[in-house]
């Protein structure tokens, strides 16, 4: 599926300096059709109430489909923008670490449509998203 012949620390080294940084944010895996990355449940990215931040999930998820589009594109002619987001918060992770899975729904030449599943450390279902991410042509 993959376009792009990026491995995890390739993808890891590009995401120096960024948000990942900030939230702690590592990509772990990359499978035939999918990515997995972790992010910390700690005080960079939990909320007031000491639950991990609706926020902190989203960026986990953008960046994600993100990346994943990126990587079925190819970047000398195009462009990935995010055009949509949405998460469901299911159930409130207070510590460890939450793991992130994206996987593709549908990959058109204009369009990438992702699902991104979060579990906390006990692999229980913690948030689900879904980002759209619009394929530009590169301007020259």
């Amino acid at each position: 599926m993959w376009k792009s012949d990026f491995n995890i620390d390739q993808i890891n080294t590009m995401c120096i300096d960024t948000i990942h940084d900030a939230l702690g944010i590592k990509i772990t895996e990359k499978g035939h059709d999918f990515l997995k990355a972790t992010m910390p449940v700690d005080h960079r990215t939990v909320q007031p109430m000491r639950i991990l931040h609706g926020g902190a999930n989203v960026v986990l998820a953008e960046s994600l489909g993100s990346i994943a589009s990126l990587m079925v594109i190819d970047p000398e002619e195009s462009v990935c923008v995010g055009l949509d987001v949405n998460a469901n918060h299911i159930r409130a992770a207070k510590s460890g670490v939450v793991t992130g899975i994206v996987k593709p729904i549908n990959l058109g030449r204009k369009i990438h449509v992702w699902e991104i599943k979060i579990y906390d450390k006990e692999h229980n279902l913690t948030c689900i998203s879904r980002l759209t991410v619009s394929v530009l042509e590169k301007r020259k």
